[in-house]
């Protein structure tokens, strides 16, 4: 459980970042330019590891660019201006998907059971239901501390439940891509998970689904 801790405590201080980020556009633009740079700075390295054709690899590497500026811009146009509504909300969808990356470890490390799959062979279906289980926690705190300050108008269970399960197909999608380059770890910037990408793997798919639902 000590690994649990290290998710915890990051998931924790990576939160308590963005907060802070969300006070001030200045300091929301310098965090959005460093997640950027060092999140293309590591699908590169991975990228380098798989790709041995050239122009694969630079299409590959395009069509990343070209994704985590749309996902940068997504935030910025979303919270630009500030207001507590659009503040609560983006921290609610950070919050799913931290907890879905808690939830699938917690449960998957306490229960055990059938392997999920080849794509992340660490993974089990009780962590895929742990990863759907601890989040939905977050709809009782929502109606009893937050519906006062934001109103979804779609429902909020099929919010976390999308979010949640988006989250991990991108979770997946980054194993997926870290076995091809047989690495385990993305980077080493974060204790506990490594590099950035192991740690916002899902929310690099889920924080944009989130906001599009929201908005609609």
């Amino acid at each position: 459980m000590k690994n649990l801790s290290k998710r915890f405590f990051s998931s924790l201080i990576l939160i308590f970042i963005i907060y802070l980020s969300l006070l001030n556009s200045y300091f929301l633009f310098i965090l959005l330019g460093l997640i950027g740079f060092y999140s293309f700075k590591e699908f590169t390295n991975i990228f380098d590891r798989i790709f041995k054709n050239h122009f694969y690899l630079f299409l590959t590497n395009l069509v990343i660019l070209l994704y985590l500026i749309c996902f940068l811009l997504s935030i910025w146009f979303f919270l630009i201006p500030f207001n507590n509504e659009k503040t609560i909300s983006i921290i609610f969808i950070l919050l799913i998907c931290a907890l879905t990356d808690i939830g699938g470890y917690l449960f998957g490390k306490t229960i055990g059971g059938k392997k999920f799959g080849k794509i992340s062979p660490n993974k089990t279906y009780s962590g895929v239901l742990g990863s759907l289980t601890l989040p939905l926690a977050l709809y009782y705190i929502f109606f009893n501390n937050l519906n006062f300050y934001i109103d979804f108008k779609i429902n909020v269970i099929t919010l976390i439940i999308s979010v949640s399960i988006i989250s991990q197909i991108g979770d997946l999608i980054i194993s997926f891509f870290k076995r091809k380059a047989n690495i385990k770890d993305t980077g080493s910037i974060i204790p506990g998970h490594g590099g950035l990408l192991d740690r916002i793997d899902g929310i690099l798919l889920g924080l944009p689904l989130g906001i599009i639902l929201i908005s609609n």
